[in-house]
């Protein structure tokens, strides 16, 4: 397969987590199709060496790292960072993307167990941090880079029983303004996208009478990540919504 030349994204290396299916999965092929090469994250190896697999055929070079891959653990994500920075030198684009729902049925946040709790924000907060301060240096050195968090509207709205998920989407948010405050100026971008209602693994764990027909798919919810990723591209600390951004028209 030929590699693409001519992509938005040629010549940038991006790490997406949570690439195994999903979200995740829709956005590391369509980078692919931009021309990026890719460091893939997850849990699952197979899954996970489908999607790698996707991508070269699409004529990336890609670099799937299953490090049991749970970015909510400091160890794992220094594991991930060395090998991404091994591949390829240097990272241009990390995408946030992995998330912990926490237990379904979804509790009531008194009924939550503070250990399910802080499971969901170690990976869904801790892991981006740790992932993002790991990955910094190089991104400052080159004087350019862009960091993509995955939000939600639970960490907007407060909704009955998205208690844990919605505190750490809300303190995710926070901290993407925070990170795009401090390193104003740097070439370095911080923002956060919320891919709105999609048919995926973890809305039908969430919410499993919604009508999947009714929900958009992964794949449909990608251009603002590819435009967020565009390293000449302007704007950090905002918070977009992926439904606003039109597909990309092949």
């Amino acid at each position: 397969m030929t590699r693409p030349s001519g992509g938005r994204l040629a010549g940038a290396t991006a790490l997406v987590t949570g690439a195994s299916q999903g979200l995740g999965r829709a956005i590391a092929l369509a980078y692919a199709r931009e021309g990026a090469d890719l460091v893939l994250v997850a849990r699952r190896p197979e899954p996970l060496e489908e999607v790698r697999a996707g991508a070269e055929a699409l004529g990336a070079r890609a670099v799937a790292v299953a490090v049991a891959a749970d970015v909510g653990r400091p160890e794992d994500t220094e594991r991930v960072a060395a090998a991404a920075l091994t591949a390829f030198d240097r990272v241009d684009v990390l995408v946030n993307n992995a998330s912990e729902l926490g237990p379904t049925p979804m509790p009531y946040l008194v009924d939550t167990d503070p250990d399910a709790l802080r499971r969901v924000l170690e990976v869904n907060l801790l892991g981006p941090f740790l992932l993002t301060r790991a990955l910094l240096g190089p991104m400052l050195a080159a004087g350019r880079g862009s960091v993509i968090n995955v939000s939600s509207d639970a960490g907007v709205v407060g909704y009955p029983g998205w208690g844990a998920y919605g505190v750490s989407k809300a303190a995710l948010d926070q901290m993407t303004r925070i990170w795009a405050s401090e390193l104003d100026g740097s070439g370095v971008r911080v923002n956060a996208v919320d891919p709105g209602d999609m048919d995926t693994a973890m809305h039908r764990a969430a919410l499993p009478d919604d009508d999947p027909a009714a929900l958009a798919r992964p794949e449909d919810r990608t251009e603002v990540f590819v435009r967020l990723a565009v390293l000449d591209e302007d704007g950090s600390g905002q918070r977009l919504e992926a439904a606003t951004f039109a597909p990309a028209q092949a």
